[in-house]
């Protein structure tokens, strides 16, 4: 099969097209490298095609549409600070672009697409745990965003035909997520802090929580999505069901790196959720879903990953020295 992801030189993308290429698809990326890094697709670079291209250009996502069974739209700008910041170009890219996207896999005729959704429509509904029937009320421009996504989706598939599945990911985290930029997910930042004995930031008292998951359990999802029957028009929570406060987020940090550090506090953001866990009662028994990572193992493969990347960039420092 032939399949498109969209941001696949991402963090979750280039996840889920190592995955593809290792069931032997036929992968095509399209990716503006905003955010995205080539790097990120090293290891397959050889065996797909790459199109460099944003999703705001309507002509690059046709050109990468072409004969597509399926398509993975990721791309997105996907900080909720940065949409606070600059609500404009979340809307440019989140709205616009995936509009772009849902055109060009109508005109097509994809079998499915798959979209990116947010846990950020849910905003600050006190309900725990999060269900897919709850009525969304995003607190952020990225919130916003992203559940406009979703209806322009569903709104493809009763006007025009086209197939969609929309997946709620709640807090994805694991290699590949970048650490140094300043809205970066919050583990990336507290692996790296960790590692490098650098005082660990929290906004807020520290006992959000969150249902962190493991970026294998969201390609997984992903693929699954793509051919699940019965599951098109609809919306599927994608996490384990769980959660874990940021402060005992921490403390296991402590213990799986063995470095004892002092957290700073500040001040909550605005658009931050306070707390977040997900229902996957649907994503199972309609996606077969089934978290394949829990929280302790995925956060260990997580350091070792970032531990990895800093040896092999201290090795090209002196190489280059």
């Amino acid at each position: 099969m032939r399949y498109v992801v969209t941001g696949g030189a991402g963090f979750i993308g280039s996840n889920t097209v190592d995955e593809l290429v290792r069931r032997g698809e036929t992968v095509i990326v399209l990716d503006d490298l905003s955010s995205g890094k080539e790097d990120n697709l090293a290891e397959v670079r050889s065996k797909i095609s790459f199109i460099k291209g944003s999703i705001t250009d309507l002509e690059a996502v046709r050109k990468a549409m072409q004969s597509a069974d399926y398509v993975i739209h990721l791309a997105a700008r996907t900080s909720v600070p940065r949409s606070v910041k600059d609500p404009i170009d979340t809307n440019k890219i989140n709205v616009e672009g995936t509009l772009n996207v849902l055109v060009a896999a109508r005109d097509a005729k994809v079998k499915r697409l798959v979209f990116a959704a947010s846990s950020s429509a849910y905003g600050e509904t006190p309900t725990l745990p999060k269900v897919e029937t709850m009525q969304p009320e995003p607190i952020s421009p990225y919130g916003v965003a992203k559940y406009a996504g979703e209806l322009y989706a569903q709104t493809f598939g009763r006007v025009f035909g086209l197939e969609n599945v929309s997946l709620r990911y709640f807090n994805i985290f694991g290699p590949r997520q970048d650490p140094d930029s300043p809205y970066s997910g919050v583990l990336a930042k507290f692996c790296t802090a960790f590692l490098e004995k650098t005082q660990p930031l929290v906004f807020g008292d520290g006992e959000q929580s969150r249902d962190f998951t493991f970026v294998e359990n969201a390609v997984a999802a992903n693929l699954l999505a793509c051919e699940a029957p019965n599951a098109s028009g609809k919306v599927f929570n994608v996490g384990t069901g769980t959660r874990i406060t940021l402060n005992q987020t921490l403390a296991l940090l402590a213990n799986l790196t063995g470095n004892k550090l002092e957290t700073k506090y500040e001040p909550s953001r605005d658009g931050d959720i306070r707390d977040s866990q997900a229902d996957i009662t649907q994503a199972r028994e309609i996606l077969n879903y089934e978290p394949l990572v829990n929280f302790e193992e995925g956060l260990r493969r997580t350091i070792e990953w970032y531990r990895e990347a800093q040896v092999k960039a201290l090795a090209k420092q002196k190489s280059e020295a």
